[in-house]
């Protein structure tokens, strides 16, 4: 099997990686502590010395995951500024109109946003 020398340095890698894997997981199962079977108390869910009441399961309101993926919509918008604010010298007029188009996508976005109320809390 002849292999082009171009791809030695990412099968090593690739082995070294497997192997770092294979080595932390079986170091995890055999160095790691061992549970007894009948540690019912120590099984139990415990969270900072306070005891659990009720369920875990109970619903959130749409509006925290609204501004969760608003906060990360507008996150991602400000990265994408990242390129144009290194380059905006070379880019010229035609990429301020594109920076110009791409913001106005955005804060049209933000407007419907604003006026479907997923920011308002009072609700």
């Amino acid at each position: 099997m002849n292999l082009p020398s171009d791809y030695l340095p990412i099968l090593i890698q690739a082995a070294v990686a497997l192997a770092f894997i294979a080595v932390s997981l079986l170091g995890a199962h055999f160095l790691g502590p061992k549970q007894k079977k009948n540690a019912v108390v120590k099984n139990q869910t415990f969270e900072c010395g306070v005891k659990v009441e009720g369920n875990a399961r109970t619903p959130f309101s749409i509006k925290y995951f609204l501004t969760a993926i608003l906060f990360v919509l507008f996150d991602i918008e400000i990265i994408f500024f990242y390129p144009y604010v290194l380059n905006f010298r070379e880019f010229g007029i035609e990429g301020f109109l594109a920076v110009l188009t791409f913001v106005s996508i955005f804060f049209m976005g933000f407007l419907y946003v604003l006026r479907r109320g997923a920011l308002d809390w009072s609700n």
